[in-house]
């Protein structure tokens, strides 16, 4: 099978059932007691809306509610998408990146954080957020909240700073690669676990043999996943390019 393929993303989702897990919107995660194994299914929408619509779907299909981010600039902002999503049953929150495009002026960033914020309001009561990692930019999005507190805008939790890393194991596709720091700039968190994980089909039989820790959250952003072979070799080649770029940045910072 096709690694970053809609067809393995669906297998992964099955093993994650077959191995006893309940999925939880982040939402639900942070509002609900939670006593058993669960995963958190964090989708980043940084571009290609299209494809976070065929991964809702398929979810859907499998009576499983996923959180999904959205960006308000033009490649992930489209309310066509927002709608389909939110109709499928799943959390919209803000993927915010106001301090990288306010190019660290906190007081206008606020503003449009407030208003950006306001906007995706108008299609979900939006009660969690998590931020862009903003890899060609040297503003660290997270850095707003050294001035201001997020929960004055009736946000109850965003991921790098109400989650607990060391309980919750955290695994994400950044750069089209799994937990992979060469290339990832700022999409990572502290934790004591080290799991060594080179593709989809890793974390299938890790989950298979028991592996894993009974919480899980698992990001990822939909352009990296294709249902055709065409996309497939496009975004491989568009990401390999980049990749490039982002060794370079993650080793002059």
């Amino acid at each position: 099978m096709r690694d970053f393929s809609l067809d393995i993303y669906k297998k992964l989702l099955l093993t994650l059932s077959e191995a006893g897990y309940e999925f939880k919107t982040f939402e639900q995660f942070v509002s609900e007691n939670v006593n058993n194994k669960v995963v958190i299914l964090r989708h980043d929408v940084d571009r290609a809306p299209k494809n976070a619509v065929k991964m809702a779907k398929i979810e859907n299909e499998l009576d499983i509610r996923a959180s999904y981010y959205y960006r308000i600039v033009n490649e992930s902002f489209n309310e066509k998408s927002i709608n389909t999503i939110v109709k499928l049953g799943h959390e919209l929150g803000y993927h915010y990146e106001d301090l990288a495009l306010a190019k660290g002026k906190t007081e206008n960033a606020i503003k449009e954080f407030e208003k950006n914020l306001n906007t995706f309001k108008k299609f979900y009561p939006v009660k969690t957020m998590c931020m862009h990692g903003s890899p060609m930019s040297k503003w660290d999005n997270r850095l707003i909240w050294q001035q201001f507190d997020y929960k004055d805008f009736g946000i109850i939790a965003e991921p790098y700073f109400d989650i607990d890393f060391n309980k919750l194991f955290y695994i994400t596709d950044a750069s089209r690669a799994w937990n992979n720091e060469e290339v990832t700039l700022r999409d990572k968190v502290d934790t004591n676990y080290n799991y060594q994980i080179n593709s989809t089909l890793d974390i299938i039989k890790m989950l298979e043999n028991g592996n894993f820790p009974n919480e899980l959250m698992i990001s990822t952003h939909p352009h990296n996943w294709a249902d055709s072979y065409i996309e497939w070799i496009k975004i491989y080649i568009w990401q390999t390019i980049k990749n490039q770029v982002k060794k370079y940045l993650v080793k002059k910072s």
